[in-house]
């Protein structure tokens, strides 16, 4: 393979790309504005490290100079974060003329980006979500139900879960929300933050559909029970995945697709409501998701897809088995921890939930050094950006 691969972005996410292609003897380049274990891959050729990746214009211009210094024009592109996303997005013409670009356009990725986008794009297309509200001032916070508890979070989540660490917060109450509303509203602009009721359940009502959507279809695709996620109340990541048959999700997810007229690899993630069985949305990722080398286990590699599809090769459809398990060891033993001491598992129940594991995040018999570098940078990514 002559045409390689650019990933921004060089944690687990990266590193399960770079392994999927750098197995087909693609040639693989990482950038990244941290320490990452992906440059201590076999399969990763040339790692670039750049002081910021978070702003925009910065991104863009790392972008630009990477590919004309080494060399890169005409690699295929592969983002890993949200922000990434939206820089790559909104100068998708300008990159274009250097790289491969499967992210689409700004008009398809805002419905992504941003939940108000999201949840009214939902709500037109009759997709189940939770309630939501969007209060523009503390004094709109009175058309609120708060018979329940509420979630509190940001309509664009980069801004907050970098200030805070959180993906959302609870609020039980009007006078916790009225408290929540205001530490969110200095963080993030105020008609930023958005109030949703709290669906009930916990990792077995975590779902989400993935697929490489291509011309109004799910070219290939898989939907899994994400059973636990870190932190446990409102998870930034998965940590322990298991592939399902929920057909149930094929018809929301793609009507959503079309609507956003998408293309490119994508994850919807959704809550099953025990109070009427829905299935509802809760985000959309405009981009590979944390868990996707578990596709390859169960039959579909999405990173080699795209590969494919952006060279003009052949893709064939690919559908992945159900039953198949993937854990994120760096995370999901330290929560279960915390969840065994607070009491919201039992030990019993974590073990079996072990057995038959398929596949790791991070390690791998064939390429071994990632996971020696990841425990060594543990305490570094803990104080960076906790995991």
């Amino acid at each position: 393979m002559t045409v390689g691969a650019l990933v921004v972005g060089g944690d687990y996410q990266g590193l399960g790309i770079a392994r999927s292609l750098g197995r087909r003897g693609v040639p693989v380049c990482v950038l990244d504005d941290e320490r990452s274990i992906a440059a201590a891959s076999r399969y990763v050729r040339r790692t670039v490290r750049v002081p910021e990746l978070r702003d925009a214009d910065t991104t863009v211009t790392a972008l630009a100079d990477t590919c004309d210094r080494l060399g890169l024009h005409g690699w295929v592109l592969y983002p890993t974060r949200e922000e990434t996303v939206a820089a790559v997005s909104t100068a998708r013409d300008e990159l274009a003329g250097r790289y491969r670009v499967p992210t689409p356009a700004w008009s398809s990725v805002r419905h992504a980006w941003d939940k108000r986008a999201t949840y009214r794009l939902a709500e037109k297309l009759g997709v189940p979500t939770p309630r939501t509200w969007f209060p523009c001032t503390a004094g709109d916070l009175g058309q609120v139900d708060t018979s329940g508890p509420v979630v509190v979070k940001p309509a664009v989540k980069e801004h907050f879960v970098y200030a805070t660490g959180a993906k959302a917060w609870r609020a039980d109450g009007p006078a916790e929300l009225a408290d929540r509303y205001r530490q969110a509203s200095a963080i993030v602009a105020a008609e930023e933050v958005l109030v949703q009721e709290m669906v009930p359940g916990g990792g077995d009502s975590q779902f989400a559909y993935c697929a490489f959507f291509r011309d109004g279809e799910a070219v290939a695709s898989m939907t899994v029970r994400r059973r636990r996620q870190h932190p446990s109340d409102f998870g930034r990541a998965s940590t322990f995945v298991e592939t399902v048959d929920v057909p149930e999700l094929v018809e929301p997810s793609v009507s959503f697709l079309r609507a956003m007229d998408y293309y490119g690899l994508v994850e919807l993630e959704y809550k099953r409501d025990p109070r009427d069985g829905a299935y509802k949305l809760l985000d959309v990722n405009a981009r590979t998701w944390g868990y996707h080398t578990l596709g390859r286990a169960a039959g579909v590699d999405f990173p080699w897809l795209l590969y494919r599809d952006q060279l003009g090769l052949p893709v064939e459809p690919a559908r992945a088995r159900p039953g198949v398990r993937w854990i994120r060891w760096a995370t999901d033993l330290p929560n279960a921890a915390r969840d065994l001491r607070r009491g919201a598992i039992r030990a019993g129940d974590y073990l079996r939930s072990l057995r038959g594991v398929d596949t790791e995040a991070v390690f791998a018999l064939a390429d071994p050094l990632p996971a020696l570098y990841e425990i060594l940078l543990l305490p570094y990514l803990a104080m960076k950006r906790s995991l």
